[in-house]
C-alpha cells in the first residue's frame, strides 16, 4: 500500500505540447503549479508535498499509454488530495481528464480547487454562495463538473495563506475527508 502524503497538483498543459525548449513550462496553469513549488522552496514549512516529485520526470513527447498515463496514476496513488488549478485558460486535455477521473472516481481523492482569477474569499462568492462565474469554469473540465459531488471539494482563491490553510485542512485529505459536498472558506 502506498504512503499517501502527497498533494497532487493538476493543471492544464496545452496539447499538442509546445515544441519549444520550454514545453509544458510555457502554459499559464503550469506557472501556478511552479508558484507552489517556489513557495515551498523559499519556505520549507509551507505545507505542499509535491506528488510529482515522487516519481522520475517524463518528457513532453513521452508515450501516453506506456509512460505518461501510468506515471500520473502512480503519483495519484501516492497522494492524499488533488490541488486543481481551474481558470478561464483551463481546457479539457487528455491528461487533465485522466488525472481528475482517476483521482476522484477511482481513488476518491478530495479536491482543493484554486481559482487563479480570484484573489480573495469574497471574490468567489455572491450572497454567501459560489458565484455563477466560478461555476461556469467547471464546464471547462466536464469530468470534474460531473464527478465533484463524489468527494469533498474546497473552492479557494489564489492566495498563499488560504492555499496553505487548505493544504493543512484534514477535511480535505483522503484518510480523514469530510462528507462529499462543495465547500469554501467564509469571508
Amino acid at each position: 500500500m502506498a504512503y499517501r502524503n502527497g498533494n497532487y497538483a493538476a493543471f492544464y498543459v496545452a496539447e499538442p505540447f509546445n515544441a519549444s525548449a520550454l514545453g509544458a513550462h510555457a502554459t499559464k496553469d503550469f506557472c501556478y503549479y511552479n508558484m507552489l513549488r517556489a513557495w515551498k522552496g523559499k519556505e520549507a514549512s509551507f505545507h505542499f508535498n509535491d506528488s510529482h516529485d515522487k516519481t522520475y520526470n517524463v518528457r513532453d513527447n513521452s508515450d501516453w499509454e506506456a509512460t505518461l498515463k501510468p506515471r500520473l496514476r502512480e503519483r495519484l496513488r501516492n497522494s492524499k488530495n488533488i490541488v486543481l488549478f481551474l481558470g478561464s485558460n483551463t481546457k479539457n486535455s487528455r491528461a487533465l481528464k485522466e488525472e481528475i477521473d482517476y483521482g476522484i472516481n477511482d481513488q476518491g481523492l478530495p479536491v482543493i480547487v484554486v481559482y487563479p482569477e480570484y484573489d480573495s474569499k469574497e471574490s468567489l462568492l455572491t450572497n454567501g454562495s459560489i458565484k455563477q462565474s466560478v461555476k461556469n469554469l467547471w464546464n471547462n473540465l466536464p469530468i470534474f463538473r460531473d464527478s465533484m459531488s463524489k468527494v469533498p471539494t474546497l473552492h479557494i482563491p489564489i492566495k498563499k495563506d488560504i492555499i496553505e490553510m487548505a493544504l493543512t485542512n484534514t477535511d480535505f485529505t483522503l484518510a480523514t475527508k469530510t462528507t462529499p459536498d462543495y465547500y469554501w472558506y467564509k469571508p
